[in-house]
């Protein structure tokens, strides 16, 4: 089997102003708002380390410095749980290596392109993942470490995708399938953003997490705005391909659109529900409540 280059680096744009959960996002950075009792970022770290992944890459903004807090020691906090005799193992995933974690600033909001291109100086020559945290994956493995072993297969570039209703493929990024590799594993011969239904060649959606090799930057580089008048990172990977290996992975597992109200709601209730110290208390307030 051919060796590649390992995928250690991972890359999160969490820039955004969360202006869709006003006024809960006005101090807050939207991810860090809790599904049950974890930070939706926490969850999209925990996939990161879990595909071994070591480097961790925050492209932030203003007003997001406690995403990067959360990851820190709390010296006051752990000292009064410490002394109060409380169980400190709640915080082990919040822990960070130092140097482990970087942060970048996109100082414009000019797209999920933009934000990617902002980390170049620290992806350097290497490839790397990308994970949206809004984009909540949940499944056994993690949707990243699933990514990496077929990266770890075909090499080149990858994309999470998942099948979607057609009539819902305007809102997100759609590929072109080419021939099938595995029950799992696709090519890619084209990339398109946000088609009109008619137009879009297939329904299989860009679903949030991405490895990619390094020439992605040098595309950015030069690239104009493309779909809502912002730098997409979709037209970046259209024009690598042909000249660079870009295959699919069908995401064995279940995404929850936390980008939605709606969608943040479901992944809270679906999360609850399989927890071992609240399901059947949340199953059964649920019924309740949809029974008035």
């Amino acid at each position: 089997m051919t060796q590649h280059k390992p995928i250690k680096k991972a890359v999160f744009p969490v820039a955004g102003l969360g202006t869709r959960f006003l006024p809960a996002t006005k101090a807050i950075p939207k991810e860090l708002l809790p599904i049950v009792d974890r930070p939706l970022i926490q969850y999209a770290v925990d996939e990161a380390r879990e595909a071994g992944i070591e480097q961790i890459i925050f492209v932030t903004g203003r007003g997001k410095t406690a995403i990067v807090e959360h990851f820190d020691v709390a010296y006051e906090l752990e000292s009064t749980m410490r002394e109060r005799g409380k169980d400190m193992s709640v915080l082990d995933d919040t822990r960070a290596v130092p140097g482990d974690i970087i942060t970048v600033r996109q100082q414009v909001p000019l797209g999920l392109g933009h934000a990617i291109w902002c980390a170049r100086a620290i992806v350097g020559n290497d490839p790397f993942a990308i994970l949206l945290p809004d984009e909540l994956m949940v499944g056994k493995p993690g949707c990243m470490k699933q990514m990496v072993e077929a990266y770890n297969e075909v090499g080149g570039n990858l994309i999470s995708v998942l099948e979607v209703p057609q009539d819902e493929v305007s809102s997100y990024g759609v590929i072109a399938p080419g021939a099938d590799i595995s029950d799992t594993l696709t090519e890619v011969t084209g990339l398109v953003e946000k088609p009109p239904v008619a137009e879009a060649p297939s329904n299989k959606i860009i679903s949030g997490r991405y490895i990619l090799q390094p020439e992605v930057m040098r595309t950015l580089e030069n690239q104009g705005k493309g779909a809502g008048g912002e730098i997409q990172l979709t037209d970046a990977m259209a024009r690598m391909i042909g000249s660079q290996p870009f295959h699919a992975v069908t995401f064995a597992g279940n995404r929850y659109d936390c980008g939605s109200k709606t969608g943040f709601v479901e992944a809270t209730l679906a999360l609850a529900l399989e927890r071992e110290d609240m399901g059947s208390e949340v199953r059964a307030i649920a019924e309740r409540l949809l029974a008035k």
